[in-house]
């Protein structure tokens, strides 16, 4: 993995929250642009390969919920970001796409008896390409926020949302309040919600007399944890998936604590007629067990949803 350089942020909150309820992951992993491999960790070798996909079988009644157009054609088109995982990464040929997000799209789409027209697209470009058609649905590890909900629907499959993670030698317990990073150097991903709620908190510091938090902002999630490892910044702000799956894969880091949960779902252009059916799909593979396996798979058992809903309020 190579370094790149971080971005230390200026006064640009305003910006960065309006812009957060549609263009940027709430959910998201700070993705670098597509194409490009992510880490930790370094070795795709490391990644889990088992299958727990292709034995899923075409659900008829399932598919019927399907617009007639849509099962006539036979496919869906899907973009997908690539991160780190256990969302979405590569294996280590650098091509091969893997976690706990593509499983959940092939198996829907074998439920649903549709082929997965999948095209890796960055992040922040996925949800207004939804709403122009581009795409029928997109994965990103997306959460659901009632900001989103007015311009974009969801299925929902797991629950994720924010925390932390510091050096293994780290005074910080649990951060319960942005305020307890007062003074300190927080990594993260670059155009994120993660980016936006620190930005938009950052006046927590001044009010209370402190000296202000310093954002540091990576595209590559690589870069982001070697700034960790090397005590160039004190505490990363991720996804809670992500951060328990990286400090497995490296010596000297912990995993600090949740601090806000969120819903996650498959995103589409708002007022979709797949949702139904997709929902429809996410239910049959909690039903054969398949749902399970994909989160055993992965190691996110305890991201693990009750019943996939359409658009479900934000979680607070």
């Amino acid at each position: 993995m190579t370094t790149s350089t971080p971005r230390r942020t200026a006064p640009r909150a305003a910006a960065l929250v309006a812009t957060a309820a549609l263009a940027l992951t709430a959910c998201g992993t700070g993705d670098p642009a597509a194409g490009s491999p992510a880490g930790p960790p370094e070795a795709g070798a490391e990644l889990p390969t088992t299958d727990v996909v292709s034995q899923v079988e075409k659900d008829p009644a399932v598919a019927k919920l399907l617009p007639a157009d849509v099962r006539e054609r036979g496919t869906l088109s899907l973009a997908t970001s690539v991160g780190a995982p256990p969302s979405a990464t590569y294996l280590a040929d650098g091509k091969t796409l893997a976690g706990q997000d593509v499983d959940f799209a092939d198996a829907v789409g074998k439920v649903l008896g549709l082929r997965l027209k999948r095209e890796v697209a960055s992040f922040e470009a996925i949800l207004p390409a939804l709403g122009s058609g581009k795409y029928d649905l997109g994965t990103g590890n997306f959460g659901v926020t009632d900001d989103r909900r007015r311009t974009i629907d969801f299925v929902t499959y797991v629950n994720d949302g924010q925390g932390f993670a510091v050096r293994a030698g780290n005074s910080l317990k649990k951060v319960t309040s942005l305020r307890q990073l007062c003074g300190l150097t927080v990594a993260t991903g670059a155009g994120t919600t993660f980016e936006a709620t620190l930005e938009q908190h950052r006046p927590l510091c001044a009010k209370a007399g402190e000296k202000p938090y310093d954002v540091k902002t990576y595209a590559e999630q690589g870069a982001l944890w070697i700034s960790l490892q090397q005590g160039r910044t004190d505490v990363v702000m991720s996804t809670i998936n992500g951060l328990r799956y990286a400090v497995r894969q490296q010596k000297g880091l912990r995993f600090l604590n949740e601090f806000k949960r969120l819903d996650v779902g498959f995103a589409f252009k708002k007022d979709t007629p797949l949702a139904p059916a997709v929902q429809a799909a996410v239910n049959r593979l909690k039903k054969d067990g398949t749902y399970g396996r994909i989160l055993k798979k992965w190691g996110t058992e305890k991201s693990a949803i009750t019943t996939s809903r359409i658009s479900p309020p934000e979680i607070r």
